[in-house]
């Protein structure tokens, strides 16, 4: 076998490798996924019955937050799902084009393309917060504005945020540890909606002890409410966060960067263009430079290879592919 042969076969064998190390990481972040139901699932069952037994406006409300817990961790554990399903000849029912996909270019822009689902779930999730909490912020308006259901609760309220507060305190510790150990947005989106979680099951502990000892019938009704806006808040940065990955916005100042280091290396006259992707949790790079004209095809494919190379090495990058065109100044008029 040539070497050329020898160099392509080793860069679809790492390839490989970088899938199974990605999907490893993927199931691992599904299950953790899956403990933050079963806590969710818990939360709520008891929020929900000592919310109707205590008349606490608040618990049901952080009740109702942790019931679209559940909802978006389904999600996230689909999209999850999808982008690990290598071997399906389909992405959710759509075909595939009939090539081999031993072939390390055919696989990755369809693998990118499962990975992304991962993101789009995650959108979702932030879409599911917000519309939660609307509607906790106008439930909680509605009771303000009612006299005749401003009560104060009864104790056995404490009891649910307290175990709520505990519960959502540990899932979220879990979940920052493992998606900043995994990488995974999946994983991040979560611990993000398990703090929110967890700080307004705090925010409800506070306020019931305050209405308890202060016998306050209008605190229950405003702590919902501000437990609506920090629960709009968190959702409106996962939707914003998510969305601008999907429509293929990039941080300037990175790709800044990216210029810099690519512009270093031998043999590129000029960056022409320049566009950095996600594709779920990893960064791809398209990129156009300006070589000297006359150079071997050979050469133009060494050039591509140093700078896939370096720009994984210095950023991580999984993936950058190279087009080339001759720098004008290279170019004899009389070849042209």
């Amino acid at each position: 076998m040539s070497r050329i042969k020898k160099h392509l076969q080793r860069e679809y064998e790492d390839w490989e490798k970088v899938q199974r190390k990605q999907n490893k990481q993927l199931s691992f972040a599904s299950k953790n996924l899956g403990i933050n139901i079963g806590a969710y699932l818990l939360i709520s069952i008891i929020e929900f019955i000592l919310s109707f037994q205590s008349h606490s406006q608040t618990l049901r409300a952080d009740a109702f937050n942790n019931l679209s817990g559940i909802v978006s961790t389904l999600l996230l554990m689909i999209g999850i799902h999808i982008a690990q399903d290598i071997d399906d000849d389909d992405i959710v029912g759509a075909p595939l084009p009939n090539y081999s996909l031993k072939q390390r270019g055919n696989d990755q822009r369809i693998q990118f393309t499962r990975y992304r689902y991962e993101t789009v779930f995650t959108l979702v999730t932030g879409v599911i917060m917000i519309t939660i909490a609307i509607s906790v912020i106008f439930s909680g308006i509605k009771g303000l504005l009612n006299a005749d259901t401003r009560i104060v609760p009864k104790s056995s309220a404490l009891i649910g945020a307290i175990i709520a507060s505990v519960i959502m305190l540990l899932v979220y510790l879990q979940n920052r540890r493992m998606g900043r150990k995994l990488k995974s947005a999946a994983l991040t989106a979560a611990s993000q909606d398990s703090l929110s979680d967890a700080l307004t099951s705090i925010g409800t502990l506070i306020s019931t002890a305050g209405a308890l000892l202060f016998q306050i019938t209008w605190l229950d009704g405003i702590t919902s409410i501000i437990v609506g806006v920090f629960i709009l808040y968190s959702g409106f940065k996962i939707f914003m966060e998510t969305s601008l990955n999907l429509v293929d916005y990039f941080d300037p100042e990175l790709e800044k960067q990216y210029r810099q280091v690519i512009s270093s290396i031998e043999g590129v006259a000029h960056i022409s263009e320049l566009k950095a992707h996600y594709n779920g949790n990893f960064i791809t790079l398209d990129i156009v430079i300006m070589v000297n004209g006359y150079i071997s095809v050979l050469e133009g494919y060494r050039i591509s290879e140093e700078i896939e190379k370096v720009m994984r090495k210095r950023f991580g990058i999984i993936d950058t592919d190279v087009a080339f065109i001759p720098d004008p100044s290279s170019i004899k008029d009389e070849d042209f």
